[in-house]
């Protein structure tokens, strides 16, 4: 995934989501109740609290759920309710290793149609039909993931 992104409206958080499928789809997770700009500036606030320049499935999986909500909860918080979207992002994350390997990317990398693509979608923790509809507009539009039927 290489492109320009627009979403946190900060330039290292959008460099981050342009590159990295994990904090894409972590974003879109964190789109509720916050504004947009907020929650697509999380997986970069994350990561760099984690002392790392990509987001990691496998570690975010792996990490205590007591210390990872502290880490979502240091001011800035990533969230109006960072406790429960700490949970939100580990199930997410736990969902890929088991499921992709921790590859994110491999949600959408072999779809053939947009059905597909969406139902992966709508099968993620935290991810209902809304959020499944809205990334599966967001691949095609900005990350150039378009099985046919997408839209």
């Amino acid at each position: 995934m290489t492109t320009t992104i627009r979403l946190a409206q900060q330039p290292e958080a959008d460099a981050l989501l342009a590159r990295s499928p994990l904090a894409a789809l972590v974003g879109m997770l964190l789109d509720q109740q916050i504004p947009m700009e907020w929650a697509f500036a999380g997986p970069y606030t994350i990561a760099r609290r984690m002392d790392a320049d990509d987001l990691d499935a496998h570690a975010i999986a792996a990490a205590d759920p007591e210390a990872f909500a502290a880490l979502l909860s240091e001011k800035p918080a990533v969230h109006r309710y960072p406790g429960s979207m700490a949970k939100r992002v580990q199930q997410l994350c736990q969902y890929l290793v088991a499921h992709y390997d921790g590859d994110a990317a491999a949600v959408w990398k072999d779809v053939q149609t947009g059905d597909e693509l969406f139902a992966r979608l709508s099968e993620l923790p935290g991810y209902g039909k809304q959020k499944a509809q809205i990334f599966t507009a967001l691949l095609g539009k900005q990350y150039g993931v378009r099985p046919k039927g997408w839209r």
